[in-house]
């Protein structure tokens, strides 16, 4: 683990392998942990980084007002320390709605763009009722009293979680700051980044769930149809959280895309 001062916080992140900078941006409710797989996978290849977005993991809580705009600023701060030149950065779910407001607010610390079963925000990606339904879970999930908050959402598995990594969901979960994931999901639902799409200039990957309730793949088709020359690649089988559920393929679907566009 290293970490970085950015604008008196301190951001936690874990750095492994050489090679090309390749960095992961996690989703809501969880931390850099949930990279397991890639950081073991791909680091004979690449430089992986996987931070713990401030307010999640080892990273400071966030301050009053911290919007989106404030952590894209953060994850720009955190490449530009690494000092490894622009990078292929990715992030799933909230994690890849962070990446895209990186890519508005600072394109030149991106080489190529990974989005991972994610969304243009909420607001951007789904009908207005599903919406609607998912402020009003979030409002119910952080009014439980902490001994019965669960920060599992629903439709995160096309199946049951992968054995191996159930104890993996089960710390994480335990250290999720619901104030944190309060603000995450309510920026989601206001959040519409369709604005941007059109003008996205670097290679882009889509690499979605087959079966992922959560952003269904009707998502990553209004993407592809958006982002000039985006390259669509489905799991089989996959869920949300298809880095966990088919980690063979996720990372064989990254190594390719990444080693296309060195």
């Amino acid at each position: 683990m290293a970490t970085v001062q950015v604008g008196g916080l301190e951001i936690a992140y874990d750095r492994v392998g050489q090679g090309p900078l390749l960095v992961l941006v996690h989703g809501a409710a969880v931390y850099a942990r949930m990279w397991q797989p890639q950081l073991t996978g791909l680091a004979d290849e690449f430089t992986v980084v996987a931070w713990d977005e401030p307010g999640s993991g080892r990273s400071s809580g966030i301050p009053p007002g911290f919007g989106l705009a404030d952590y894209a600023d953060a994850l720009a701060a955190l490449i530009e320390e690494l000092g490894l030149g622009p990078a292929h950065v990715g992030g799933l779910s909230w994690g890849g709605t962070v990446v895209l407001e990186l890519y508005r607010r600072h394109p030149s610390v991106v080489r190529t763009l990974l989005l991972f079963d994610t969304y243009a925000g909420w607001k951007g990606s789904l009908p207005p009722e599903e919406v609607a339904a998912r402020v009003e879970g979030t409002k119910r999930m952080l009014a439980l009293p902490r001994e019965q908050f669960d920060p599992t959402l629903p439709g995160l598995f096309a199946g049951q979680p992968p054995a191996e990594y159930v104890p993996l969901l089960d710390a994480m979960a335990r250290d999720v700051r619901p104030e944190t994931l309060g603000a995450q999901l309510a920026m989601m639902a206001e959040t519409d980044q369709n604005d941007l799409l059109p003008g996205i200039k670097v290679p882009t990957l889509l690499l979605w769930g087959e079966l992922d309730a959560r952003s269904p793949l009707g998502v990553a088709h209004a993407f592809r149809e958006a982002i000039p020359g985006a390259e669509l690649v489905v799991i089989p089988g996959a869920g949300h959280v298809s880095n966990l559920e088919r980690p063979a393929q996720f990372n064989r679907a990254v190594r390719a895309f990444c080693r296309a566009h060195a």
